[in-house]
């Protein structure tokens, strides 16, 4: 199960990258395309200028660990690609980041706070 949700091969980035559209943040670009599956696989792209080794699998750690914990709609394939301001962003930007991000791109809906009652 765990392996499923991972873009893997080459062709399904070049899918992605090709006909998906995209959405730009100061911190990564999104780029999503509809896959006509029952769930949603990620793919992502942090290249050396981002940092070494060791901070490129930091980036992509903090990026798995938000988009497991979002709840996001089900047929889609999404590749996020990490700029290299992102090795100094703290795990709540880059948080805020890929929320506002789905939000645009309409994969998960906006949070409404519930109103106060007294």
């Amino acid at each position: 199960m765990r392996g499923k949700q991972y873009l893997k091969e080459p062709e399904q980035y070049a899918a992605v990258y090709n006909k998906g559209a995209s959405w730009v943040d100061r911190n990564i670009v999104m780029k999503s395309l509809p896959n006509g599956l029952g769930y949603t696989r990620y793919g992502f792209s942090v290249s050396s200028r981002v940092g070494g080794a060791v901070v490129r699998n930091r980036v992509k750690r903090r990026l798995r660990e938000i988009f497991h914990a979002a709840s996001i709609e089900p047929g889609w394939d999404i590749v996020v690609i990490a700029r290299p301001v992102t090795a100094a962003a703290d795990f709540s930007v880059l948080s805020n980041a890929v929320s506002q991000l789905l939000i645009k791109a309409k994969l998960i809906k906006p949070e409404v706070s519930p109103p106060l009652t007294k």
